[in-house]
């Protein structure tokens, strides 16, 4: 199998990503536009956004930076996430991972932000300004 090159966008902002117990409704600071997400499990209520709209006492871990795969990325297609996630593994840095319909977005601590660029670009993947 052949590790695909891919192009990837690093968004300008600073994200969290807040817990909220599982039976939550999105809150009341949940952003309606820029990039966001919110995830159920029976566990738990997990929110991405931009960590400037999280109140001091919600539960979260803010600084993180995020990269945008540039899909769309057919379903049938394998080993796009991966291709991405190895490099960052072998380089040390810690990720958050979100997966939509079109394309995946891996998100980094911004402390790692750097070994983060060197490991993807030295790997064959384009950062794209």
């Amino acid at each position: 199998m052949t590790t695909p090159s891919l192009d990837l966008l690093l968004l300008p902002d600073r994200y969290a990503v807040a817990q909220l117990p599982a039976d939550a409704a999105l809150p009341v600071w949940w952003p309606t536009s820029g990039m966001r997400h919110a995830g159920w499990t029976d566990d738990e209520l997990s929110l991405v956004c931009e960590e400037a709209h999280v109140p001091d006492d919600v539960r979260c871990q803010r600084g993180w930076r995020m990269f945008k795969l540039q899909g769309p990325f057919d379903f049938a297609l394998t080993g796009i996430l991966k291709a991405v996630l190895d490099p960052l593994a072998a380089a040390g840095v810690g990720i958050f991972a979100i997966s939509t319909f079109d394309t995946d977005y891996v998100l980094v601590q911004a402390h790692q932000l750097e070994p983060a660029r060197h490991a993807l670009m030295t790997s064959g993947h384009r950062l794209l300004p």
